[in-house]
């Protein structure tokens, strides 16, 4: 049996990803700040799938958090197969009206711990010639979106130069775009979504499964959504300036992710 380790495993994009993973019977190692959630997510995976589910209490914004992770991965001991970067979080409000310590936060988990943790985990990956990570980005990788938009368009360009660098090692490295998903990511920030159209809202569990299969395929982005996939193609054709007037007007007040 193969391992997962998934960060911010006990909500959204990441319990999707490991209730997914169980189901097809990978052991799994959960990534969270909250301990009781975890020990609760881990549970009831085992007692459903049979696999083992190990706990890991990790804050991805401090260095003490990543460097536990880092040394779970890098444990040749216990391998780690497929390494899902999906911690992450939104800040509302416009550039200057969010604390620095906030947008710093935020560059923490988006880029330093995606960088430390993909670089833990895959010199073992490469040795066992296989594996796989998982880097979550988002749709607004791809529009002007201040601090988060950045530090997801670090994450895509990031994941697409270390897959072209480490072609025919056998690991597999993709950025996973999505929209709109129903998660807490919203309201933890306190981001209201009322106005969104129902059209774009996608679901956690669906999103996974077309993610695993583009990451099956050797892609190394992946927006696995028709209905984004036709978006991102007019956000191609679209100027700069408009889209960042657009950005500027609705991802501030909800942010997709």
């Amino acid at each position: 049996m193969t391992t997962a380790l998934i960060t911010g495993a006990t909500a959204g994009i990441g319990a999707a990803f490991a209730r997914r993973l169980a189901a097809d019977g990978h052991n799994l190692v959960l990534v969270a700040r909250n301990t009781e959630r975890l020990r609760e997510q881990a549970t009831e995976l085992h007692d459903r799938h049979g696999i083992e589910a190990e706990v890991l209490t990790a804050d991805l914004s401090t260095d003490e958090g990543i460097g536990e992770v880092e040394d779970r991965l890098a444990d040749l001991r216990h391998p780690v197969d497929l390494l899902v970067n999906n911690a992450g979080f939104g800040n509302r409000g416009r550039y200057l009206e969010v604390p620095m310590a906030d947008e710093l936060s935020m560059l923490k988990v988006h880029c330093e711990a995606v960088l430390r943790l993909t670089s833990a985990a895959v010199p073992g990956m490469r040795e066992r010639g296989r594996g796989g990570v998982v880097n979550v980005a988002s749709v607004a990788a791809f529009v002007p979106r201040g601090t988060y938009g950045a530090s997801k368009a670090w994450v895509v360009q990031f994941t697409q130069g270390a897959a072209k660098d480490l072609a025919g090692t056998g690991v597999r490295l993709m950025a996973l775009c999505p929209g709109f998903v129903r998660t807490e990511f919203h309201q933890r920030a306190g981001m209201g979504t009322g106005n969104i159209p129902g059209w774009m809202w996608l679901d956690a569990d669906k999103l996974v499964s077309a993610a695993l299969t583009d990451l099956a395929r050797g892609k190394s982005l992946s927006v696995p959504d028709p209905r984004y996939k036709a978006l991102m193609g007019v956000v191609k054709l679209t100027p700069r300036s408009v889209l960042g007037g657009v950005a500027s007007t609705t991802g501030r007040k909800y942010g997709p992710r």
